[in-house]
């Protein structure tokens, strides 16, 4: 600051001396600038000369033809800096960021991700707006309890559009304590992604099979869309009854379990949410355990198909209902969770 205000008193003082003693004073001063030149290859530029040239920019055209020390383009990003520098003190005037959530909604997260280390962030968004809670993915992946295992990649359905009345049905294979092998059938209604039957034998025929489509859909309840793959166990037996029925049979292509994507996805969650974690005994302790699992499903499991909600929809619980309370499901492999009163 100081050099620049002794440049200003100097120029003051010129208006009073005469033209000859201006021009001596003009050739000392480039002699001066010439050495400078030639024996500092950097000067100590400071803000204050960058301030004084900026200025002088705008007041004197004739500025480049004098501006030795640095090039003339350099003057011009001083300025431009000076205004970027301006504008970013401006915006950062007020709080930056969302608000903070609380403390308690903080906790309450990583308490059930840390219950359930089964789920991932978009199951417990879903948990979180049952009970009138509405956070975003972001806070939800900055404060759950990750596993030190990750998680198994989420299924992705291709198919956009469906028919309500259309329901799938497959057979997936379960080994026992002893090395037995338990074959489950699942029936399963598209629209609500509900298992509206399902069945364990160690034997199956066509004839068993064609017996649970009944037990499915007693009376006049049956779909009209019927998806499964070509297995062989859906013989004669069964494809006269569920014509009988009046259903009409879609076959997959062979070998292509990704045309009956709806309950792959199920067998897949029902072995990693279930059958994954537990050893089971015999027939009668599998047909226990699933029927455990399928409650718990149908009724608190949130899914993203389902926009978050259960496949038996649930109701909001908003915050004045109560202090959240936690349910243990299936021993504690889950948790479901409501508000109530104290």
């Amino acid at each position: 600051m100081g050099a620049v205000l002794s440049a200003l008193l100097a120029g003051f003082a010129t208006l009073f001396r005469s033209h000859m003693a201006l021009q001596l004073e003009i050739l000392a001063l480039r002699h001066q600038v010439a050495i400078y030149q030639r024996t500092v290859k950097r000067p100590r530029i400071r803000p204050a000369d960058r301030m004084f040239w900026s200025w002088l920019s705008r007041r004197w055209a004739g500025w480049r033809q004098v501006l030795v020390f640095v090039q003339p383009a350099t003057v011009i990003s001083w300025q431009r800096k000076r205004f970027r520098d301006h504008w970013a003190r401006m915006s950062r005037a007020g709080k930056p960021g969302r608000p903070p959530i609380s403390k308690e909604i903080r906790e309450l997260i990583r308490k059930i991700s840390g219950a359930n280390p089964l789920w991932g962030t978009p199951r417990i968004i879903g948990e979180l707006g049952k009970l009138g809670i509405d956070v975003a993915k972001s806070t939800v992946d900055k404060y759950r309890i990750r596993p030190r295992k990750p998680s198994s990649p989420t299924w992705k359905a291709f198919l956009k559009n469906h028919v309500t009345d259309l329901v799938s049905i497959d057979f997936f294979i379960v080994p026992t304590i002893r090395f037995k092998l338990l074959f489950v059938l699942v029936v399963l209604a598209h629209a609500r992604r509900t298992v509206v039957h399902f069945n364990v034998t160690e034997n199956p025929t066509a004839q068993w099979t064609a017996q649970q489509i009944i037990e499915a859909f007693p009376w006049d309840s049956a779909p009209k869309y019927l998806l499964r793959d070509r297995d062989a166990i859906y013989g004669n037996a069964f494809q006269h009854r569920v014509q009988g029925m009046g259903i009409e049979q879609v076959l997959s292509a062979p070998r292509s379990p990704w045309q009956n994507p709806f309950v792959e996805r199920l067998i897949g969650t029902l072995r990693r949410d279930c059958l994954d974690h537990v050893i089971v005994m015999n027939e009668r302790h599998l047909r226990q355990v699933l029927a455990r699992y399928l409650d718990y499903y149908h009724r608190w499991r949130t899914q993203l198909s389902l926009e978050m909600d259960a496949p038996r929809p649930r109701a909001v619980h908003p915050p004045d209902r109560g202090r959240v309370v936690e349910f243990p499901e299936l021993g504690g492999l889950h948790h479901h969770y409501e508000r109530m009163a104290a």
